[in-house]
């Protein structure tokens, strides 16, 4: 196996590839062939040339800036931009990838000891950077993404429109940093307007505009009573801007412990725990409402995620005073915000062995396009559910050290990778360049 690596280049992706003699050999023989006569390849028309590009997924495309100095500039070429967006926006296929984050301890850990930097993500190599795992399930292969440009103390939280968001880690304000990782660039929210210390966050990134909402632990102590508030942010290439209004309260009883919302078709949804319910914010009607979940009283490990412009809740059953099997199931809410219809279950056979590799440990699942992975607490296994050919499938561990051993964790997040994203241009406007 040959490892390219090129420090001059930076490129963020690691790459493993094969080469053989055989395959050398029908290389040569083909650039001899009339189809690949330089003399007509050469003539090539750049912008045509450009759109071919613009169509590689990121993997090759970053390979590709390795053939010449023109090709290597296409990242910082406005032209190539331009056709890049236009491909992106016009083209229906989409790089429903995932990128996984390996943390230490879990929120508990922040309550018990009071240290704040429980959630840091640290690259086993350096200390002071922090990598990501990054996952295609098209074609099975892991990548591995670094982030040398955050800055200790800050945690991811998610992913949309192709840049991650990162959140403080210390009680008080909370500062947001949106990266793409792609090309190294950062760029930084206005501190959110009240202190909190372990937020539920969501965030939505379209082409034109940018939506966060914050809710929860408006307060800094962990043993306060806590006075439930959320705020929004919402900024678009309209020149609208709305800096953390304070939005409508949340419903009463509420207790918001995942730290992760989902947005479905404007309105982001998160867990309520104790007993199970989702909470819903609709963005453009301001206002939040609590939805009941379905079999609250004998779910375990729910998790929200979004699939094709559905909200999906994905949950074992176990209901041991009855004569029930237990499962793993999905559910997908219907347009009234109240109806929930059974999807899928997993087969029961591999329930069996699923259940025998969680070992009542937990788990968590992040849904992209027609992909689900499921990620077990405390082990390296993963499962993958294909929704379109309705398929279950265990993926190899992530080769890079991201296992669950040790009292790791994989944090997971739907990501679509994108060279650029014009609207974080408009975080200009807000705040100086990070």
């Amino acid at each position: 196996m040959d490892v390219f690596s090129n420090p001059s280049l930076a490129l963020p992706f690691s790459y493993t590839f094969t080469s053989s003699s055989s395959s050398t050999t029908t290389s040569s023989d083909s650039s001899s062939g009339p189809w690949m006569d330089s003399r007509i390849w050469s003539k090539l028309p750049p912008q045509l040339l450009e759109r071919v590009i613009a169509f590689l997924p990121p993997p090759a495309f970053f390979r590709s800036r390795c053939v010449c100095k023109r090709w290597y500039g296409l990242l910082f070429s406005n032209s190539f931009l331009e056709i890049y967006l236009q491909v992106l926006l016009s083209s229906s296929r989409r790089c429903n990838w995932f990128l996984f984050f390996k943390r230490k301890t879990l929120k508990s850990y922040i309550y018990k000891t009071g240290n704040s930097r429980g959630n840091q993500v640290d690259d086993p190599r350096n200390g002071n950077s922090a990598e990501g795992y990054l996952f295609d399930p098209y074609e099975l292969q892991w990548y591995r993404l670094s982030f040398p440009y955050i800055p200790t103390g800050f945690y991811p939280f998610g992913s949309s429109g192709g840049l991650v968001c990162w959140v403080s880690e210390e009680a008080g304000l909370k500062t947001l940093l949106l990266s793409n990782p792609l090309v190294g660039s950062v760029s930084q929210l206005p501190p959110t307007s009240r202190p909190r210390l372990f937020p539920s966050i969501g965030l939505s990134i379209s082409p034109t505009s940018i939506d966060v909402s914050v809710a929860g632990d408006d307060l800094i102590s962990p043993y306060a009573v806590k006075n439930l508030s959320s705020e929004s942010f919402h900024v678009d290439a309209g020149g609208f801007f709305s800096i953390w209004a304070i939005t409508s309260s949340l419903p009463r009883l509420c207790s918001l412990e995942s730290g992760k919302m989902v947005y479905v078709q404007g309105k982001f949804y998160c867990m309520n725990y104790g007993p199970y319910s989702v909470l819903s914010y609709d963005v453009a009607g301001n206002r939040w409402f609590k939805i009941q979940a379905p079999m609250r009283r004998f779910i375990r490990s729910p998790s929200l995620m979004e699939s094709k412009g559905r909200l999906i809740l994905v949950a074992a059953v176990e209901k041991s005073k009855l004569n029930v099997p237990k499962s793993l199931r999905l559910w997908s809410l219907q347009r009234d915000d109240a109806t929930w219809i059974e999807i899928e279950r997993m087969p029961q056979q591999l329930y069996v062995q699923f259940a025998a590799e969680e070992a009542g440990k937990g788990f968590e699942c992040v849904g992209n396009g027609e992909f689900m992975m499921i990620v077990l607490r405390g082990t390296s296994s993963q499962l993958m559910f294909d929704m379109a050919r309705k398929g279950w499938q265990w993926i190899l561990p992530c080769p890079y050290g991201g296992s669950g051993g040790g009292g790791e964790v994989l944090q997971g997040f739907a990501y679509e990778p994108a060279i650029a994203t014009p609207v974080a241009s408009l975080l200009d406007q807000l705040a100086l360049p990070f």
